[in-house]
């Protein structure tokens, strides 16, 4: 064994008993260690909220809500989420969930399996958020939809809102496509080396997945036609050139279709502590929503109506009795 090494333990063994013995001061780097691993105290309600993945719209709208509301009596954990069916099974199942950012349509996935009609007395929304934007990005060959008739369309990873959404507008319209499950960063480059034929993604616009896609890239938003089918569940939208000036002309728009964002809570019985989390950051959230409009938050924060409704959810109980009491 090395002698010094002996040694120099040695020495720093008599150190570390002389400070014991004679009462040393503790290292201050400990302490700020200590108050940064402290619990919460029990006046600060701590609540996590799934979201999306990190190239979406729905992780920048819960770290606006963290920005916002964090203080003394509130603290927002934001979690990177799988897909909205996922995050509903995440708000069921997963410890330390309490809230969930899903789409709309998703709510009336999950009552169709088997089963799922229990979901309606689980699951209560606070608000609807604001509209999502179907993008499906194909390469130049294909012009139309049915263009894309037997040829590969990224569905986002199995189990996503987009996956979701992507099979239900296939299927209304009669377009009998190959679907692939890749993650979009993956799908995107997939795209570009032409292995698929095109990709679809729900996202609010504008989407940092496409903000890096150059002007030379033969690659091109398809338009989605308003059918009468697709009008029963789905809104109107457009993408247009301010919202992707490297992909769409400035004299052009690009109609498409919209879906829900809805942030979900489980219902928890109104007498719990899990209740009253929630309900406090609901006040809080509603107190303040005029915050997450302002320049610096994303941009649709700007659509959000609190007292839009949704047909086939009820509200959150402190929610509703919030927005009944509020001044008209």
């Amino acid at each position: 064994m090395n002698e010094k090494r002996v040694t120099r333990g040695f020495g720093w063994g008599l150190l570390l008993l002389a400070s014991v013995a004679f009462g040393a001061a503790p290292n201050p780097r400990e302490d700020t260690l200590k108050d940064l691993t402290r619990r919460p105290s029990a006046e600060r309600s701590v609540l996590g909220i799934i979201a999306g993945g990190a190239s979406g719209t729905y992780i920048r709208v819960a770290a606006d809500m963290a920005s916002v509301l964090d203080g003394p009596a509130l603290r927002i954990a934001a979690m990177v989420g799988k897909g909205s069916a996922q995050n509903i099974n995440d708000l069921l199942y997963l410890k330390g969930v309490d809230m969930a950012i899903v789409q709309s349509d998703v709510l009336e996935y999950v009552k169709r399996q088997d089963g799922g009609r229990e979901i309606e007395d689980k699951i209560r929304y606070i608000t609807k958020l604001y509209n999502e934007e179907f993008h499906l990005l194909a390469t130049a060959k294909a012009e139309t939809l049915t263009d894309l008739a037997g040829k590969k369309v990224n569905f986002d990873v199995a189990g996503s809102g987009t996956a979701l959404t992507a099979t239900l507008l296939f299927e209304t319209l009669n377009i009998a496509v190959e679907p692939t499950y890749f993650d979009q960063a993956t799908a995107l480059q997939k795209l570009k080396d032409g292995e698929i034929s095109a990709l679809a993604y729900v996202a609010g616009k504008p989407t940092p997945l496409f903000e890096k896609i150059a002007t030379a890239e033969p690659l091109h938003f398809l338009p989605i036609q308003y059918t009468p089918d697709l009008m029963e569940t789905y809104l109107p939208a457009t993408l247009n050139a301010q919202d992707y000036p490297a992909l769409i002309p400035a004299d052009r728009d690009i109609k498409t279709i919209a879906v829900g964002a809805v942030l979900a809570a489980y219902h928890w019985k109104t007498d719990s502590q899990r209740y009253r989390k929630v309900a406090r950051f609901t006040d809080a959230f509603f107190r303040h929503f005029e915050a997450f409009r302002q320049p610096a938050r994303h941009p649709k924060w700007r659509e959000v109506n609190l007292s839009a409704t949704l047909p086939g959810w009820t509200r959150f109980p402190a929610a509703e009795e919030w927005l009944q009491k509020r001044p008209r």
